[in-house]
């Protein structure tokens, strides 16, 4: 076979093949993560801790604890996931689109409804990130909250809210010294838990 075949078929085969899929950028990539989280709606799944460092002096408050996530309310541009520790009803992650990207903000409510004086804290994203993986820096709201209460250490929370579809969701709370991770498994739905507090 000739030298000069071979290289043109070479050539040809290149031409023919499809570039590698690249994942989406900026805006899609937040457009990705949001729509496969809208896909889980009215969906419940338990979940593990998967990583823990730092943290209070005091028994860990989700220690021995069933942790149950549910994505409950979704619209074009709030998504509602309240956060169940056993008994405990208290939080919600709430997820929306800003004119930065995307935000999470922590609804924490009293059982009878009313809010906690440390609630809707959270942030904006702050890069595009991935359709698996978003992150969100304490915003001043945040910081300014936490340092009135008390609670400095906060003030460089970043969230991350990790997604693999039909495999794993993932909310982690990180800061330097700072640590925690519940891994919920997707391929296990459970029944939905009552309503969060403070919820119509």
């Amino acid at each position: 076979m000739k030298p000069t075949f071979l290289i043109a078929a070479a050539a040809l085969t290149l031409a023919c093949t499809p570039p590698p899929r690249k994942a989406p950028q900026g805006p899609a990539a937040q457009e990705a993560f949001w729509k496969n989280l809208s896909a889980l709606c009215g969906r419940a799944f338990e979940g593990q801790i998967a990583a823990r460092v730092g943290g209070g002096a005091g028994p860990d408050p989700f220690d021995g604890k069933r942790l149950v996530m549910h994505v409950r309310e979704c619209s074009e541009n709030e998504i509602r996931v309240p956060f169940h520790v056993s008994e405990d009803r208290s939080r919600t992650w709430v997820f929306t689109r800003s004119a930065a990207g995307l935000r999470l903000k922590h609804d924490h409510r009293h059982e009878d409804g009313s809010e906690d004086k440390v609630t809707m804290y959270g942030g904006d994203t702050a890069e595009a990130g991935s359709p698996e993986r978003q992150a969100f820096p304490a915003d001043a709201h945040s910081r300014e909250m936490f340092t009135r209460e008390g609670i400095p250490q906060s003030t460089t929370n970043v969230w991350v809210a990790g997604l693999t579809p039909g495999k794993t969701f993932s909310y982690a709370l990180t800061r330097p010294g700072r640590e925690f991770r519940v891994d919920f498994d997707l391929a296990k739905e459970v029944p939905a838990p009552p309503p969060p507090w403070g919820s119509k």
